[in-house]
């Protein structure tokens, strides 16, 4: 028997449309790499896309792409995952499976406070699947999951969840390994980790999904199941470059910065800056990241991302006079003003406004990260 598994494809998920291509031709990659070696099957363990409404582009690429698979003869069984799941049931995981491309395989029967899994059977395997949901609420469900029998059959159970062992005393809602049904293979997502224990793999993310993890990772990963072993394929489209720098000056750190990245060759390369510290003269804004940006492209980097989330101004010690809860907001922002002139301070209480918007239920990232700079656009547009 051979097969692919796949999971964590997370297509349409990056704002930068450098990076959302890349991470469609790593999913291309992983799925020519299984039609190249002649896999039987392929398994999608969930989150083959990032929301359950991705990019319309993004679905153009991916159904052309299952198109080939179809005409190759490769079966494609797939579950959702905690990001393509909706609670209505509606995603396009339901157009593929319409259109001939895919089998979803989460088949279950509530039967005595457990819930039954019903084997889609292609030759002489029995695959199972329970989707991810969000938030972790799958995981009592998988504690309470029983498989239907399929006697003679090699048992492949898909799951998209954290398993206990896979995570170690982390404060998160895991499922206990010991109760899972017996299987002869678990194909796992949800985790961005290499995970190999017994018959139980986590696939990993066919391309990181963050901007921690392009450092971290720095590339995807998918299985072959080959005659009883499963074999890790990387996968590394793209070279990334971590280059992380202590700052302390925001006057002279952006001269800092480029001489730094001097020393990199960055011809072609997913350049990633970390930038951390407490500013002892300056403001963030000083530092010019947009001729950083210009520096990087100008010698051929295929994207340039920074972080700035550890990169502090030192705390200016404002006494408030007002008792009232109403008034401290805006007590503070007064006393910001008269010690940091600024031709933009004007904006501070709007954009404050702005940055109030909350995630909405069932929002990506992505899409609330798109919301919250048109919130911002939007102020700056009609108050300068």
């Amino acid at each position: 028997m051979k097969f692919a598994h796949i999971g964590d494809c997370h297509l349409g998920g990056w704002r930068l449309p450098e990076l959302r291509e890349l991470n469609f031709k790593s999913f291309e990659y992983a799925i020519k790499r299984a039609m190249s070696e002649k896999v039987e099957f392929i398994l999608i363990a969930g989150d083959l896309f990032d929301s359950a409404y991705p990019p319309i582009e993004t679905l153009k690429q991916t159904f052309r792409l299952f198109k080939k698979v179809k005409e190759a003869n490769i079966p494609v069984f797939l579950i959702a995952g905690s990001h393509d799941y909706s609670v209505s049931g509606k995603t396009f995981l339901d157009v593929l499976e319409k259109a001939g491309f895919c089998k979803n395989v989460g088949l279950f029967d509530e039967r005595e406070g457990k819930i039954v899994l019903r084997p889609t059977v292609y030759k002489n395997a029995a695959i199972y699947g329970y989707p991810g949901k969000k938030s972790g609420l799958e995981v009592e469900d998988v504690e309470r999951i029983v498989l239907d029998d399929s006697p003679g059959l090699f048992k492949i159970l898909m799951l998209h969840t954290t398993l206990r062992d896979a995570v170690g005393n982390l404060p998160v809602k895991a499922v206990d390994e010991k109760k899972l049904p017996k299987a002869d293979y678990i194909a796992l997502a949800h985790l961005h980790i290499r995970y190999e224990r017994d018959n139980r793999v986590y696939s990993g993310p066919i391309f990181p999904n963050s901007l921690p993890e392009l450092e971290e990772l720095r590339g995807g990963s998918f299985y072959i199941f080959d005659s009883g072993r499963a074999r890790r394929h990387e996968i590394v489209l793209k070279e990334v470059v971590p280059v992380t720098l202590e700052v302390t000056d925001a006057l002279t750190a952006t001269e800092k910065i480029l001489e730094v990245l001097e020393a990199y060759d960055l011809n072609d390369k997913i350049v990633v800056l970390r930038v951390y510290g407490t500013l002892e003269r300056g403001k963030t804004s000083d530092i010019d990241f947009s001729k950083i940006e210009e520096n990087v492209k100008k010698r051929g980097a295929f994207s340039f991302l920074k972080n700035t989330a550890k990169l502090h101004m030192q705390e200016p010690e404002i006494k408030i006079a007002s008792t009232s809860s109403e008034n401290i907001e805006a007590e503070i922002i007064e006393k910001f003003k008269a010690k940091n002139e600024s031709r933009f301070n004007h904006l501070i209480a709007p954009l404050m406004s702005a940055l109030k918007i909350e995630k909405q239920e069932g929002e990506t990232n992505a899409t609330f990260e798109n919301r919250l700079l048109g919130e911002v656009e939007r102020v700056i547009e009609n108050e300068i």
